[in-house]
Formats: structure tokens, sequence, C-alpha cells
């Protein structure tokens, strides 16, 4: 798909992410938020994550938005400082063309450049086997899944966790860290 193009994403961008996730929202078990946030919202999302130095990337195709995804805080406790949680999304036209995949590897290699040394996908719904497959073909491994942890559309949903070591991984301890 040579006419692809991932990049970092900008305000002007945030219009079409907010439309793309507000479908997921809607439609979809990938997230579990039940009412989609408004451009506001996400706006203040957008900031608060670029503002703390995470990676939103825009995917785009004939100057149309198709796709987003993000790295953001797995957790917000110091010891998690190294450890990020990815977010891929796309508009419905645009999955199952490799868009997710290219996304990802991207994400991926902006979080080692910052530092980072794990990724953490938590996939919703167990059925979601795109997500769970792209996150494979990205190498991540299957490291768990919470049972019946969502309640969606009227019924139960899993959470899929899945994790890839970034860089040197765990293999040794970031310079200039004392904990």
């Amino acid at each position: 798909m040579s006419d692809l193009v991932i990049r970092a994403a900008n305000e002007a961008d945030l219009p079409a992410v907010t439309e793309i996730y507000e479908h997921a929202v809607r439609f979809g078990t990938a997230t579990f938020e039940l009412v989609p946030p408004d451009l506001a919202e996400m706006t203040r999302r957008f900031g608060a994550l670029t503002d703390d130095g995470f990676p939103f990337l825009a995917a785009e195709l004939a100057e149309a938005v198709v796709g987003y995804a993000y790295a953001g805080p797995y957790r917000s406790r110091p010891a998690y400082r190294f450890t990020v949680e990815d977010s891929i999304y796309l508009v419905p036209a645009a999955q199952r063309r490799g868009i997710g995949i290219q996304l990802l590897r991207r994400l991926i290699a902006e979080c080692e450049a910052r530092g980072y040394r794990q990724m953490i996908a938590v996939i919703g719904d167990s059925a979601n086997a795109g997500s769970i497959g792209v996150h494979a073909r990205a190498g991540f491994a299957m490291i768990g899944t919470h049972r019946s942890v969502g309640l969606k559309f009227g019924r139960w949903l899993d959470t899929v966790m899945m994790q890839l070591p970034l860089g040197d991984g765990s293999t040794t301890i970031p310079d200039g860290t004392a904990g």
C-alpha cells in the first residue's frame, strides 16, 4: 500500500480521530467505553498524551485519516514508567488491509526510541481476532485473559492481555534510574 502515510498526529486530525473512535464505541467491543467522547474530550486526551511525550500516530490514505494509534501509560505508579499500553483504531473500510500492523510497528519503534521497555496490549473482547492477530504478528506474546470483566451490548466481555519487550526489555536497567 504505497499511498499509505503514517505520521505524527496533530490537532487537525482530531475530528477524524473522534469520528473513528465514536464508531468503535457505538458499534464495537474493542473499547469498553459506552458513551463516545466528544471532540473537546478527545482533544484533552490527545494533549495529555503528547504533552507527556507519548507517541500518537495517524494513518492517512488519499489525504484522509483512516486510523490512528498511540501509546500511553500502562499504570500511573512510578515503577511502571518504562511500560506503555498501546491503542489502535481504524475506520471499518481500512480494516484487514495491513494498516493496523503498519501503525503498530511504527508505534513500537517510536516507543523504543523513547526508551520504553515493555508494551502491553489490553484487547477488548477475546473474540477480537483481528487485534489479537495484529499483535501476534508484531511479536506480542499472550499473557492472559481476564474473563467477563466488561458488560457491553448486553453481554459479558473478556480482555486479552498481550506483551512485547521493547529494546533491551528487562535484560538491563535503564541508565540513570535508581529504583
